[in-house]
This record gives structure tokens, sequence and C-alpha cells, in this order.
């Protein structure tokens, strides 16, 4: 289940738009203020922030801006859901590097397939990074003539087609290698 972090002080949009994502079927964190907001964020690493502008205290440009300077939080996609809805302020936010940006009052499905489309692209680039980590891995076994050394271990197994041969959850230990 995707966790999402709404920060938002006015109650009754908190609330009800939390309400809203958890019967999408989304895990829900929430914050009244930014500053808890960027408390929230760091502790739980939620898949995707929604971040109201206008707020007391630290805004949520701020929240923006401190989150985007965070390795751990700064690939979270963020997305805006404010009554902002001037030219200059959408501009202003996609600038300092936000992911979406929705106005009050928002349709549902406007939300919902913001939230959806924001998560799938997260999650595409998480594996494209992955595989990128593991080609960057082979290469440098290769370098070391490691593969050859591996490969004195190898056990041949077959596989028929859409034979499952590790699952997505499963803690790799051994290293398999495609012919």
């Amino acid at each position: 289940m995707k966790k999402i972090l709404l920060i938002e002080d006015n109650i009754e949009v908190r609330e009800n738009t939390a309400e809203i994502l958890e019967l999408a079927g989304y895990e829900m964190l929430t914050a009244e203020d930014g500053k808890e907001g960027v408390r929230v964020a760091k502790s739980q690493l939620p898949d995707l922030v929604i971040c109201d502008i206008m707020m007391p205290g630290l805004d949520g440009y701020g929240v923006l801006h401190i989150l985007s300077r965070n390795a751990a939080i700064s690939l979270i996609p963020f997305v805006f859901l404010t009554a902002k809805a001037d030219k200059p302020d959408i501009r202003k936010v996609m600038n300092l590097g936000a992911d979406d940006y929705i106005t009050k009052p928002f349709e549902e499905t406007e939300l919902l397939d913001a939230i959806e489309s924001r998560i799938k692209k997260n999650d595409f680039f998480k594996v494209s990074s992955s595989l990128d980590m593991i080609e960057g891995m082979v290469s440098t076994l290769d370098e070391i003539d490691g593969v050859q050394k591996l490969s004195t271990k190898e056990r041949l197994k077959h596989y028929k087609k859409k034979d499952t041969i590790i699952h997505e959850c499963d803690t790799a230990s051994v290293v398999y290698q495609v012919r």
C-alpha cells in the first residue's frame, strides 16, 4: 500500500482529502503545518507528498525547499494542492521542482489521476535506476574477471516459458545469468 503525506492547515480540507485517498486504497499520513510535515516526511518516507502553499509558519514553498535538499526525500514526488491559481504561482512552483499543481476546489478524479501518474512515474524511475546499478555491478565484475570466478560454481537450471524465477519481494542469494 502506497503511503501519502498530506500537509494542509485547513482541518476540513485535510480530513476530507485524507478520507478520499484512504477510500482509494492509500495509507495516509497527515500534518497540519509545514514544520510538522517536514518532520513526518523525514521519519516516515512517504511515496508521495501533497502540500498546501499558504500555511502559517513554514509555507509550502519552504517545505518543498527543505525536502528537496534532503537526499533521502528529494526524489519523492511532490504535488501542490492550493487555492493559488495564478499563472505566475504555477510557474514558480514548477521552477522550484514540484511535480504537479492542483487548484482548489478540485475534482476527486483529478487528484487521484495526478497521484497515480506521479507514483507510477516514480516507481518506473526506481526500477530504472536499480537496473542501472545492476548493470554497473555486472560491468565491474567483468572488469575484475569476477564472472569467470563465479561461473566455476555455476548450476544450470532450465525454465519453461512463463515460469517464475524469482518473486518481487524475494531476497536474492544468487546471481542469475540468462542464456
